[in-house]
């Protein structure tokens, strides 16, 4: 009988990895409660046509990866923007409260090629402040962002652009289609398809040959209008009075079409091609758009929980291999003898130590080292405590050299922290 598993793409969280996602989502909830977020929870079906009305048509995901029941007309959400926007406007949270600071954590569905960081399953933490306009807000949102990475251990820099708005967009879009028109034969289809119906994304393309023929291609940051301009500006002096390092790139423009001025995203070089653990951005007129009150304002941003788990996982891998400064290898019961008081002197002189106490052979204990990551070992044998040397070897070099040994235990203790 064939053994069942799980569908390409999803993926079991079994013990011993989900304590690394409740860590997670524990330390998420408690950052967002220091900055006045409450949690919301949606469902995971949704009309169809709210994602196509709010991250657009002809993107990717529309396009190709949501998962439909097209007899329903309804989709597995793909995002959390746009079902959160959609409880937001349908039970009036607006009346409830002007400025709404709302969080949710949970899974989202896309149909898209299964990679290391990337599922067909996969969760976010997702947040969202609707209601406020103000730069700063923009900010403390990133903010916010690079704090619960920094608590999580996790090394990550932080890259912003503006796509402008409804006003200084169209003056920028000409000068791409422009850009473009001139290299349009060496795109590949999707970029010239999407040339016409939405250019900006040419300059998203992974593909390298339409990567390379966008590099010389102009700056939104230099189109921008006054009001959009100044925002920018303000997002930038905020970010750093809060002391928050960041970099422009102006080839950043988010894969949804309803994002507007500030988009942002948080990058690793630890996952390969998969290089954002989150992103975000403002997106002023979704609201309205999805039929809601006129001027509400809002802006969020979601973090990949799998990726960010990957990345935990990855450091204490790291950790767990760099655990040790030294193994003592004694061999025989009167070099354990001489080798177990030299550990507690190696370890009160700061040096992570250990020792096998089970009279294990040479081969043993060396693999006992190499397991705990071992930076060093020091072989103590009986013909080693007769000749008054013992061999100290670079567990990654091999290289070996002769340690004098003696009853001076806490100055051979001494010698081998300065060697070490």
């Amino acid at each position: 009988m064939t053994k069942l598993k799980a569908l390409n793409g999803f993926k079991d969280i079994v013990p011993g990895e989900v304590e690394l996602w409740q860590r997670v989502e524990a330390k998420a909830r408690d950052i967002f409660s220091r900055f006045n977020f409450s949690e919301i929870r949606m469902p995971i079906l949704e009309k169809t046509e709210l994602f196509a009305r709010s991250i657009g048509e002809a993107t990717d995901i529309v396009e190709k990866e949501m998962y439909t029941f097209v007899d329903k007309q309804i989709t597995m959400r793909p995002e959390a923007t746009a079902s959160l926007l959609r409880a937001y406007i349908q039970h009036g949270l607006h009346v409830q409260k002007p400025v709404q600071r709302l969080f949710t954590i949970g899974p989202m569905f896309r149909h898209e090629r299964p990679q290391k960081g990337r599922l067909r399953q996969f969760h976010q933490m997702d947040v969202e402040v609707l209601g406020a306009a103000n730069p700063r807000v923009d900010a403390e949102l990133m903010a916010m962002g690079a704090m619960l990475l920094q608590d999580l251990g996790v090394s990550v820099s932080l890259e912003m652009n503006s796509l402008g708005c409804p006003d200084c967009r169209p003056v920028f879009r000409k000068v791409l289609l422009d850009f473009i028109e001139e290299r349009y034969e060496a795109l590949c289809d999707d970029c010239k398809r999407r040339s016409t119906s939405n250019p900006l994304r040419v300059l998203d393309c992974k593909n390298p040959a339409c990567r390379e023929q966008v590099t010389e291609a102009p700056s939104i940051q230099d189109h921008l209008c006054d009001g959009c301009s100044e925002h920018f500006t303000a997002v930038q002096e905020s970010l750093q009075q809060l002391g928050v390092d960041y970099s422009l790139n102006k080839f950043m423009v988010r894969g949804l079409d309803y994002y507007s001025r500030t988009t942002f995203e948080f990058i690793t070089t630890d996952l390969g091609a998969q290089a954002a653990v989150g992103a975000g951005g403002r997106y002023d007129g979704l609201v309205e758009q999805l039929g809601g009150p006129k001027n509400v304002p809002g802006i969020g941003f979601a973090l990949g929980i799998e990726r960010l788990v990957l990345l935990l996982q990855q450091q204490e891998e790291e950790m767990e291999k760099n655990t040790i400064d030294l193994f003592v290898v004694g061999l025989g019961e009167k070099a354990s003898q001489y080798a177990f008081p030299l550990v507690h002197s190696l370890r009160k002189n700061g040096l992570q130590t250990a020792m096998d106490h089970e009279g294990r052979s040479l081969k043993s204990q060396m693999k006992q080292a190499n397991k705990a990551g071992a930076r060093y070992a020091l072989i103590i044998g009986e013909n080693e405590l007769e000749q008054g040397q013992a061999v100290l070897r670079n567990m990654e070099s091999q290289e070996q050299q002769d340690v004098a040994i003696g009853s001076d235990i806490d100055g051979i203790s001494n010698l081998l922290v300065e060697k070490i």
